[in-house]
């Protein structure tokens, strides 16, 4: 069973006043106690009330006399920088409640609009709407835009950024499979042709090749001899002594 919240106003039963205070006194200083205790701090509580002759002080009058010779010896804006009376308190808790009221009706603002922005999208008709909830649907209308243009703009970035990154990887693929040497030097690729140990390995290969299947690439006698370093026109890739 729920607690019924209790209203905060002055209890003019003179009986009920009486046992509301010996409760609230006894839960007070039972709460400055365990406050001093869990957080290790000075504390004190002194109460006045008509009820009784002289005034409950807790924890003693000795250590509340210390606590408040304490606080007198601070200079006199740091003694007033967090002390609050009834009115000041009320004032801060109003204050606060105006600025979470504020806040709601925005976000409840938004939420209808929205869901009007999404009823229009659907085919509902604009003429039951004020000139207010108008400009307001505009408005939620163009924050919408500037979202999605902005996600467009991202997604494109991405994408060049992706199709970059992908054409240098297949550039150095084909680079690697060809012999061909890719240089990437602020943001241009350079490409250099095969060096002559590249050509050398070629050219080995096809002489082994050769010298495997003599009857298809090469012949042995005649005018039609080839020769793996050079050629009568004279365009080998090595120069060669014994055939100028």
């Amino acid at each position: 069973m729920t607690r019924k919240k209790v209203e905060l106003a002055y209890i003019t039963n003179d009986y009920a006043r009486k046992a509301t205070f010996k409760k609230r006194k006894k839960g007070l200083m039972k709460k400055v106690s365990e406050l001093s205790t869990l957080c290790g701090i000075d504390a004190c509580a002194i109460l006045y009330s008509p009820y009784d002759s002289q005034p409950e002080v807790w924890p003693s009058s000795l250590g509340a006399q210390r606590v408040v010779a304490r606080f007198k010896k601070m200079p006199g804006m740091e003694q007033s920088k967090k002390m609050v009376n009834q009115e000041s308190f009320l004032r801060q808790r109003v204050a606060k409640g105006n600025e979470q009221l504020k806040k709601q009706r925005k976000d409840n603002r938004e939420k209808e609009i929205t869901r009007v922005m999404f009823q229009c999208l659907t085919g509902k008709d604009l003429q039951t709407l004020n000139i207010v909830d108008i400009f307001d649907l505009g408005w939620m209308i163009d924050q919408n835009l500037k979202e999605i243009n902005k996600r467009i703009e991202s997604l494109k970035k991405e994408a060049q950024s992706l199709a970059a990154a992908t054409a240098t990887a297949a550039a150095a693929a084909t680079a690697a499979a060809t012999g061909q040497l890719i240089i990437k030097n602020g943001g241009k690729v350079l490409e250099e042709k095969p060096t002559f140990d590249t050509m050398d390995a070629i050219q080995g290969q096809q002489w082994f090749v050769d010298l495997v299947n003599p009857n298809e690439q090469m012949g042995f006698f005649g005018d039609d001899m080839m020769l793996p370093f050079g050629d009568a026109n004279q365009n080998a890739i090595w120069p060669n002594g014994f055939f100028p």
